[in-house]
């Protein structure tokens, strides 16, 4: 009753077809997104490329204002470094400061002391929070940037009342600083702020949006009016361009972190995967629910079954549990045999006196087969079943 059998294979573990099938629409949308993302970043690198250096001509360069200031008689220089910015402020020298957020808080102190009180010009382009308030004290930004680009004046400056609307729509600006002159207003903020010096000729001009001073843009509404105004009061301009390569950046322990030099879409973009991964992630998962019955993809015998659940008990040596196996579906076949009710088929009391009357045998050792102690080795175990067959083809005998 207990031959060994060799199962066959009847596993339902998908085949790696099976998995490719279903993994493909996931991995072509990840490709997908790969290819944009590098697509995008090409696009966005090449267009640019050069951003506000007056000695490039990309779209968003600054080559055409350099230009017109210079038909004008205006000499423009460019610096790369803190040392070369501090040393260019001058009653005759308007400092442009391209990227003031690239500067750490160390060199944006020493910046602005140096600029304070030079009796010349500084302008900002685009400072965020926490640069303007170091380089022009007094004022601050607001969070919500302009919703739109292309403003009136709406001020009593002269360079901005001839140049009328212009671009500069972005960051908005308050200041607690007397005197101040605040144009382009948006929403009662300011995009483009002048700060006077308490003293001398000297001031500070916060400029909300670089759109005025790029290529592309230069030809639009006043905005070459409002740069050649703002960038041509002194004979001398010079063009201070950040870099990270710059020795003041990491000569004390203020320099910026990695995630401080990370651009801020980067870190949305890589959130949103992560939260497009978790509910990938839910959206696949299989363990989530009540217990759903499932039809199996093979059909498989009965004896398969018996086999498997035999090798099982003799795996873990459990004879205990084989024997009452056992024992159980034999009572079961044997009762109605007998004349014993299905529900009585597991009481001793119902069903020894009933098989000892039709086999007219002892009923002590039919209580030791039928509902004896489990057997104490394999050969035990294997007598058991065949006395259980034994038993039951007697009582099957006509």
């Amino acid at each position: 009753m207990t031959t060994e059998v060799m199962l066959p294979s009847t596993s339902a573990s998908p085949t790696a077809r099976q998995v490719w099938t279903r993994a493909r629409g996931i991995a072509l949308g990840v490709v997908l997104l790969l290819a944009a993302a590098v697509v995008i970043a090409v696009i966005r690198s090449d267009t640019r490329h050069g951003e506000l250096n007056p000695r490039s001509v990309d779209p968003y360069g600054s080559r055409a204002v350099a230009e017109l200031l210079a038909d004008r008689g205006v000499s423009t220089r460019v610096v790369t470094t803190l040392d070369g910015a501090r040393a260019a402020a001058a009653p005759d020298t308007t400092l442009l400061v391209a990227l003031p957020d690239l500067l750490t808080h160390r060199q944006q102190t020493r910046l602005h002391s140096a600029t304070a009180h030079s009796g010349g010009r500084t302008l900002l382009v685009a400072p965020g929070s926490s640069s303007v308030e170091k380089l022009a004290p007094g004022v601050t930004a607001d969070p919500a940037t302009s919703f739109d680009s292309t403003l009136s004046p709406d001020c009593q400056l002269p360079a901005a009342r001839r140049a009328g609307t212009a671009d500069t729509g972005g960051i908005r600006y308050t200041t607690t600083r007397l005197g101040a002159d605040e144009c382009y207003r948006s929403e009662r903020l300011a995009t483009l702020l002048r700060i006077p010096e308490t003293s001398g000729d000297g001031d500070t001009v916060v400029l909300g949006a670089p759109d005025i001073l790029f290529n592309d843009r230069l030809d639009k509404e006043g905005n070459a009016s409002l740069a050649l105004q703002l960038l041509g009061s002194r004979p001398h301009l010079v063009w201070y361009l950040p870099t990270l390569s710059d020795s003041s950046a990491t000569d004390t322990g203020d320099e910026k972190g990695f995630f401080d030099l990370v651009p801020s879409g980067w870190l949305w973009a890589t959130l949103q995967l992560f939260v497009a991964a978790a509910l990938a992630a839910f959206w696949r998962a299989r363990r989530l629910g009540p217990l759903v019955h499932e039809k199996l993809p093979v059909a498989i015998r009965a004896s398969e079954t018996v086999e498997g659940r035999a090798r099982l008990y003799r795996k873990a040596n459990a004879r205990d549990r084989a024997a009452a196996a056992l024992r159980s579906t034999t009572r079961t076949r044997l009762a109605p045999l007998v004349g014993v009710p299905a529900a009585q088929a597991h009481a001793p009391e119902a069903l020894l006196p009933a098989l000892s009357a039709h086999l007219h045998g002892d009923g002590q050792a039919l209580n030791s087969l039928l509902f004896g102690p489990p057997p104490s080795d394999d050969a035990a175990l294997i007598a058991l079943a065949d006395q259980l067959d034994a038993l039951e083809r007697e009582v099957r005998r006509p």
